[in-house]
């Protein structure tokens, strides 16, 4: 079923890209008065990134954007999702605007217009100002009017060109890895700082939302999820539990406050403290009608109920501990995953549409005469792309569809080890080679 897929398979209108996000690509760390962020000094501690490295240079993005946007034209890839550096715009995080990073995004907005390519933005992709993040980052209620200031800049610079804009990344990630975790930037663990992040997170979403939709008449806005199809690992009642508290915290926490839900902290007791960093009339803060929300899925957990788990009774079992396919990244491959998180998605009431904003798979590359076979991330792509069909012909909303990624890129905590790119890079000389699953979407897309 999945080889003879086409486009034509998903109608009319229907958004086929690519996401990249400006650290994990772009290099220029400290050029042309950018500040640094919190990615920029995460990677200095070396017990924290998978042998030490670290994106300073990275794909050097920001010198080859010309011909990295150049190279999606010839691969028929008419959408490219990209992030705007927070400090590269503003290198203290609020005040002075820095115009030379305005120069380079203006760049880059204009050389991806004149070759056919529609710029998808997102505005936070994880990369906050360490000038901020001094001052409390994501954990202190001044981030939202941080945040508002930052948008406005972009959209007034950019708003006249850019239609498509993403508010945040995947807000759980960051929040519970980089707050609670403590395992990506800024490095904070505990409670009390993640569920004060996910608040301000939360907040930061709709009031973004708002202002873009004030200020760009006709915008196309949206946020993007990272979401994981969960089951019980037993069928037992107590693993049935652990899979619904884990559901809850990785698939619900930020798409129900969105959509004037609140948050669901009648299923999740602990949750009950996210009220000590709320004020009165929050509730109505955290709501914004998107035009669309993204999805951003690459596996199913499986989740048993686990006493020694602090807080929610719940682990998640491994892949590699389950003899299942995996990724590089210990994930299972499991293409029905994002069918029926989209199906789930869906069926919210008054959910706006949704566009799977980032799907793909990392495996071990070989290069061979100048050519990367990677048969396995093909056929990745192929089979979740024939599950989005499904959903689609099942009546969901789905309009798009987004490869991650573009580059073998820095991987955050993972270094340069995991490669999800459809395009190979040699980080040593920044040498392109578009892999066969590169060329198969080329040939889709025609």
């Amino acid at each position: 079923m999945t080889h003879s897929l086409t486009k034509s398979d998903f109608g009319p209108g229907f958004h086929f890209g690519v996401s990249t996000a400006a650290y994990q690509i772009e290099g220029a760390h400290n050029l042309d008065g950018k500040g640094p962020s919190i990615w920029d000094e995460f990677v200095k501690d070396p017990r924290k990134i998978f042998q030490r490295q670290h994106a300073n240079t990275a794909c050097d993005f920001y010198h080859l954007y010309a011909p990295d946007t150049d190279l999606l034209n010839t691969l028929n890839i008419q959408n490219h999702r990209f992030s705007i550096s927070w400090s590269r715009i503003l290198p203290s995080g609020t005040g002075e605007v820095n115009t030379k990073g305005i120069d380079f995004y203006n760049r880059l907005i204009n050389h991806s217009l004149e070759a056919g390519i529609e710029p998808w933005v997102t505005l936070y992709h994880w990369d906050l100002p360490q000038a901020l993040q001094d001052r409390g980052g994501w954990t202190n209620r001044d981030v939202v009017q941080w945040f508002c200031y930052f948008v406005e800049q972009c959209v007034r610079h950019f708003g006249d060109r850019v239609k498509n804009w993403i508010v945040l990344n995947e807000p759980m990630v960051f929040t519970g890895a980089g707050y609670f975790l403590g395992v990506h930037a800024p490095g904070k663990k505990g409670l009390k700082n993640f569920l004060a992040a996910v608040h301000h997170a939360a907040l930061s979403q709709a009031a973004g939302g708002r202002l873009i939709r004030q200020l760009a008449a006709g915008a196309h806005i949206g946020t993007t999820f990272s979401c994981s199809h969960i089951e019980p690992y037993r069928p037992v009642k107590k693993d049935q539990v652990a899979a619904s508290k884990a559901d809850l915290l990785l698939n619900r926490l930020f798409l129900e406050p969105l959509l004037g839900m609140g948050y669901p902290v009648n299923e999740l007791k602990i949750l009950r403290r996210i009220e000590h960093v709320m004020k009165p009339g929050d509730e109505l803060l955290l709501a914004f009608d998107m035009d669309f929300i993204g999805i951003q899925n690459y596996t199913r957990e499986l989740v048993r109920h686990s006493t020694f788990m602090p807080f929610i009774k719940a682990k998640i079992i491994k892949a590699s501990q389950r003899k299942v396919e995996t990724t590089q990244m210990d994930w299972e491959v499991y293409p029905a995953s994002v069918y029926h998180l989209l199906k789930k998605f869906a069926a919210y009431p008054n959910v706006p549409p949704i566009i799977v904003t980032e799907s793909g798979a990392a495996f071990a590359d070989t290069v061979s005469d100048k050519q990367v076979d990677d048969p396995k991330r093909l056929a990745f792509l192929q089979a979740h792309m024939a599950e989005v069909l499904r959903a689609k012909k099942e009546g969901v909303d789905v309009r798009g569809y987004f490869v991650w990624t573009l580059l073998d890129n820095f991987e955050w905590a993972e270094g340069y080890y995991p490669k999800f790119g459809i395009v190979h890079v040699d980080h040593a000389t920044q040498e392109r080679i578009v892999k066969s699953s590169g060329k198969w979407y080329a040939d889709f897309l025609k």
